[in-house]
């Protein structure tokens, strides 16, 4: 069908993850885009988050700055990003586009998702690991990465451990880098991933 909007009914997402709302058409000669919007509505209040003009992207909704987005440079693309979902963003989400055809009438179709946000299962971290035994010449940048699934959020830990010290704490992120190797460097490193 000529400019009708394709999306999906429902979209479950996962507490702290990601998802994309689809909201697609396929560009016609004759017809450009003038407008898009996302709107959401919880509690009989319908809210705009973000809109798409010539005078380029807003989002509305402080809650979602930072945390939303649409694609850039793909034609008929109207789909919404939300990242870092929270629980209240459970609701329905109306994608509507507006288009302006070569005598200059609009037309504006739109399209309803709903959208459900579940808390995960909550699970220890469990790391995966990585080659052990690696070898790298001195002098050379290199780096190790932890890297754990579980419940989100997860905080990482390297340590240096030596025979009879003290384990040494090095970094508190999921990669430990050097920009160049000393010969010193050689030794035993491992990774604590931790969560709630």
């Amino acid at each position: 069908a000529l400019l009708d909007l394709s999306g999906v009914h429902q979209v479950k997402g996962t507490w702290m993850g990601s998802i994309t709302l689809p909201c697609t058409y396929t560009p016609s000669e004759g017809f450009t885009q003038e407008m898009l919007s996302w709107s959401t509505e919880r509690d009989y209040s319908t809210s705009t988050i973000f809109r798409r003009d010539d005078s380029g992207d807003h989002v509305f909704l402080s809650r979602f700055r930072n945390r939303v987005g649409v694609p850039k440079h793909s034609p008929g693309d109207a789909s919404l990003l939300i990242e870092n979902l929270e629980i209240p963003d459970s609701g329905h989400y109306t994608c509507q586009v507006t288009w302006r055809s070569k005598n200059n009438s609009l037309i504006t179709k739109e399209l309803t998702t709903i959208v459900k946000v579940v808390k995960v299962a909550v699970t220890k971290p469990v790391i995966r690991a990585g080659k052990l035994g690696l070898t790298v010449p001195a002098g050379a940048r290199t780096s190790l990465t932890c890297v754990a699934s579980g419940s989100p959020p997860i905080s990482y830990r390297w340590f240096r451990s030596s025979p009879g010290r003290k384990a040494q704490l090095l970094s508190s992120q999921a990669e430990l880098a050097w920009d160049s190797l000393r010969l010193s460097d050689a030794g035993t490193y491992y990774c604590e991933a931790e969560n709630r």
